[in-house]
């Protein structure tokens, strides 16, 4: 039976009728017959419909998991007096493809996930959704349609990968790409290799640092997307089982989505440019991945949120960095979930004035309210430290560059590294592939300046994250020494001297289109920019000269979002 508390229907009547005989119950009766042979009973008919977005796929450990937990939701769904609507989208892994032409579908997948999720779920006239996601891009994916038409939902994430285990260290998916940068140097075997490759990734789960997916997780939670604590709570316990806490919150998700059902709270009432400012607050604070940037920008073009590209280094400016988390440091997810998760961070950034605690999330309940009984931060570990010794200071993580041969802006991932000048030689690739082959081959030298340009939202199509080139340079002991800049993207697993997102892109005309091998880069992060020893009357010339490059033609989904995407300095949104 229904539960007599359970919200009662809106929108969804519109597909299955309202009330037994009136005119509207008389022309629906089609679509009832059709959901009865899906085991709809006529309780049913007046129960709210929630459309659960399944992320799943066994092509990737991120989210080999999530059906799982898709069905203990839906159970819960139906526990609560709720009908479930399960479905799935597609799902590119950004580690697996990475290096290669599949890459280019990656953040195209982001979109794609999106309008897949929002046409499942307007299609059925759903009342309300949750939405699950595990590798990089169907976390965000899962929110843009949430926040795209002002939705009742909740986001729930499928938690992190457990950490590998090798000589002692933890092991992430990052491990296996500088290990083959470390080999192509001789600094390890071929057996070496193989040990890493077969000890990084022990069972599902997102991996398992301060990259995209752990970020992003965090960033949501902050935002009041996701139910307290579930951004840390690990996938799978060590037998590879659903993790008890990982199912604790597949219950308190389903019942944060009643409560906005029953409250009325929409996603944007939640997602206010005040949460945005809570997101990247715990972003920086954390040290999380450059592509948060990309994806909260397009998060809060969903949401009407007047953000750009400037209002990362305003916030950041007073944000330290107090989270010791790989790539750049010393522990992973897991780590966090142990002292307190998101939670104990956020309660202690509140007290130092740095978190809006007024901010409405999908628990009913004000970020302050949530955080009343979180743990304290305290010094017994060094996983999160106290603002007064950071790991680094306000405005060393990420920042945003701009210059003349970054416009529209450039970002780069600092995490504390003291670079107050890098200039060097231009080493011009168009293509992620014949950079790698030169630094494989020995051909970089230290003080160059990669420059990897033609893999932009529009000249890729796609914008491929250089994590083979970047790890390539870092297992070759290049990672102090030589700069890589591009307008296409990092992983959240880069470290180094990396500056993505250049815009205006190559293939529409960006400066960094009209780099000739050897020009003298100077990249100044302290001031904030990145430019090219050129006058404004020779850039002018080269681009009287410029003829774009010609890649081979593309077809089907990348052609469309060759034509739609905007500038990554707009978050590379297609709509």
């Amino acid at each position: 039976a229904t539960p007599a508390d359970a919200p009662k229907p809106i929108r969804s009547q519109g597909l299955v009728g309202d009330t037994p005989g009136t005119d509207q119950w008389i022309k629906r009766t089609a679509a009832r017959a059709m959901l009865r042979a899906v085991n709809f009973s006529d309780k049913d008919f007046a129960k709210p419909i929630i459309t659960v977005a399944s992320t799943y796929t066994n092509a990737t450990p991120c989210n080999v998991h999530i059906n799982e937990i898709a069905d203990k939701v839906a159970a819960a769904v139906e526990a609560a007096g709720g009908k479930p609507f399960v479905f799935g989208t597609p799902v590119i892994s950004d580690g697996e493809t990475m290096g290669s032409s599949g890459m280019r579908y990656s953040l195209v997948s982001r979109d794609l996930i999106a309008d897949c999720i929002e046409t499942m779920h307007e299609g059925y006239l759903a009342d309300a959704m949750i939405t699950l996601g595990g590798c990089d891009k169907s976390i965000p994916g899962a929110l843009m349609p949430i926040l795209r038409n002002d939705s009742i939902g909740v986001f729930l994430y499928g938690g992190s990968i457990l950490p590998g285990r090798l000589d002692g260290k933890d092991l992430t998916v990052v491990s296996s790409f500088e290990a083959i940068g470390a080999r192509g140097a001789g600094k390890i075997d071929d057996a070496e290799l193989e040990a890493v490759e077969k000890n990084s990734c022990p069972g599902p789960g997102s991996c398992g640092g301060m990259f995209t997916a752990n970020t992003m997780s965090s960033i949501i939670e902050a935002m009041g997307m996701s139910v307290p604590y579930s951004a840390a709570h690990t996938a799978v316990a060590r037998d590879n089982t659903l993790a008890p806490k990982k199912i604790e919150d597949c219950a308190n998700s389903v019942d944060a989505l009643f409560t906005c059902l029953k409250r009325g709270i929409t996603s944007r009432q939640i997602c206010t440019k005040k949460a945005f400012e809570n997101g990247i607050t715990i972003c920086m604070a954390l040290g999380g991945s450059t592509n948060a940037v990309l994806h909260l920008l397009a998060l809060a073009h969903e949401a009407e949120v007047d953000l750009n590209i400037d209002d990362f280094n305003r916030v950041a400016a007073k944000v330290p960095l107090i989270g010791d988390f790989k790539p750049f440091g010393r522990y992973v997810m897991a780590d966090l979930e142990n002292i307190g998760g998101v939670p104990l961070v956020m309660k202690y950034l509140l007290k130092c004035g740095l978190i809006h605690g007024d901010c409405m999330t999908v628990t009913g309940k004000t970020i302050a309210e949530n955080l009343a009984d979180a743990p304290d931060l305290t010094s017994e570990h060094d996983v999160i430290k106290f603002i007064e010794e950071p790991y680094a200071p306000p405005g060393k993580h990420i920042v945003v560059m701009r210059g003349n041969l970054a416009p529209e802006g450039a970002v780069i991932k600092l995490s504390g590294k003291e670079i107050e000048l890098h200039e060097g030689p231009a080493r011009v690739f168009n293509s992620e592939e014949e950079a790698l082959n030169a630094i494989l081959a020995g051909k970089i030298v230290d003080n160059d300046v990669i420059v990897i340009r033609y893999e932009g939202p529009r000249g890729g199509p796609g914008m491929r994250e250089m994590l083979s080139p970047s790890a390539a340079l870092m297992g070759a002991g290049l990672g102090k020494t030589v700069a890589l800049i591009t307008d296409g993207r990092f992983s959240g697993g880069t470290h180094g001297i990396m500056v993505g997102h250049i815009s205006p892109e190559a293939a529409t005309g960006g400066p960094i289109g009209l780099l000739e091998e050897g020009d003298i880069i100077r990249l100044q992060p302290g001031l904030k920019t990145l430019s090219v020893n050129l006058t404004d009357e020779e850039l002018d010339a080269r681009r009287k000269k410029w003829v774009p490059l010609q890649k081979a033609p593309t077809r089907g989904t990348l052609k469309k979002y060759a034509n739609c995407v905007e500038s990554a300095s707009m978050g590379a949104v297609t709509h």
